[in-house]
C-alpha cells in the first residue's frame, strides 16, 4: 500500500478497495461472457479486517453463479503483514454483473475447489434473495425525490 491509498485512520480507504475489487471482479464476470457485462451491484460487501501500510493484498475473485444473462461473482482480499508474513482475510463480497448482450449464453460453471464448492452451493438462495430486494429497492426507488433539495428562487 501506498501513502496515497490511506485514510486518516492510517488504514487503505473503502472506496479505493471497492474500486478495486470491482475493476478485479470484472475480469472473471468478462472471461466468463466473452462479452461485455457491466456491474448491476455489490452486494453482502463485508470488510473484515483493516489494511495498513506494512500491508500488501491480493484480490481473488471467481465466477459463484450465473443465470441466463447475470453472473455473480464471489471476491476476497487477502491480506498480508510484510514485517511478519502473516495472512489474513480483509474484505468479501459478492458482485453482480449483467450481460448486455442478450444473445450470449453463458456456459456452466464448474467449481474446482472445496471453498468454490461451498459458494457455488448457495448461488440459488442468494439469487432469490437478490431478487426480492430488488423488488423492494424499485418500489424505494420510485418514492424517492429528482427534485432540486435548494430553493432556486
Amino acid at each position: 500500500m501506498l501513502t496515497g491509498d490511506l485514510n486518516e485512520h492510517e488504514t487503505v480507504y473503502g472506496g479505493r478497495l471497492l474500486e478495486m475489487l470491482d475493476g478485479t471482479a470484472s475480469i472473471s464476470a468478462s472471461r466468463l461472457a466473452k462479452s461485455v457485462s457491466v456491474t448491476a451491484s455489490m452486494d453482502q460487501t463485508n470488510f473484515i479486517a483493516p489494511f495498513g501500510l506494512q500491508d500488501s493484498f491480493c484480490i481473488e475473485t471467481y465466477v459463484s453463479g450465473c443465470g441466463k444473462r447475470s453472473i455473480e461473482v464471489f471476491a476476497k482480499i487477502i491480506g498480508e503483514h510484510l514485517q511478519t508474513g502473516e495472512r489474513y482475510i480483509g474484505l468479501t463480497s459478492f458482485l453482480t454483473f449483467v450481460v448486455t448482450d442478450k444473445s450470449v449464453s453463458l456456459r456452466k460453471i464448474i467449481p474446482e475447489t472445496a471453498e468454490e464448492k461451498m459458494i457455488n452451493a448457495g448461488y440459488e438462495k442468494r439469487q432469490e434473495n437478490r431478487i426480492s430486494s430488488l423488488r423492494t429497492q424499485k418500489e424505494f426507488n420510485s418514492s424517492l425525490s429528482s427534485d432540486y433539495p435548494w430553493d432556486l428562487n
